[in-house]
This record gives structure tokens, sequence and C-alpha cells, in this order.
């Protein structure tokens, strides 16, 4: 097996993310590593910690999903 799949979680319901980050813990090649409740820190974790895959809300107060994901493409 090879390296795992790094993963951010993104999401203003902290219980949301505490049962994504509990299923996937549970898979051996995937790795969360990192979790954001808004979608600028969102873009903060994903400059820093460059996840392969990011998993995240659409609908969030402040910057949303659609918002974040679009800073975030543009900027890889």
């Amino acid at each position: 097996m090879g390296e795992p799949i790094t993963c951010l979680i993104v999401d203003d319901h902290e219980v949301v993310r505490e049962g994504l980050r509990l299923a996937l813990s549970r898979t051996e090649n995937i790795r969360v590593v990192g979790e954001a409740a808004d979608g600028s820190a969102a873009v903060t974790l994903a400059r820093r910690r460059k996840p392969d895959v990011i998993i995240m809300d659409v609908r969030m107060p402040g910057k949303d999903g659609l918002q974040a994901a679009k800073e975030i493409t543009t900027e890889v």
C-alpha cells in the first residue's frame, strides 16, 4: 500500500466534522490532516496542509464552501 490519501474536513457543524473524522479514521489509507469550521479557515488550512481531498460543506456562514473551493482551486 502506498502513501495514505490526505483529507481536510470543512463543515460549520462540529458534530458533522466529528462523524466524518471518525468514519475516515477507520480507513487505513485515508489520513485526516485538518478540520475547519468555515471557508476562510479552509483556505488557510488547504494552503498549509496541501490535502489530496477536501470534504466541504457548501452552505456555511461567512465564506461558503463554493467561494472557498474556487479560491483554493485557483491557487493550485
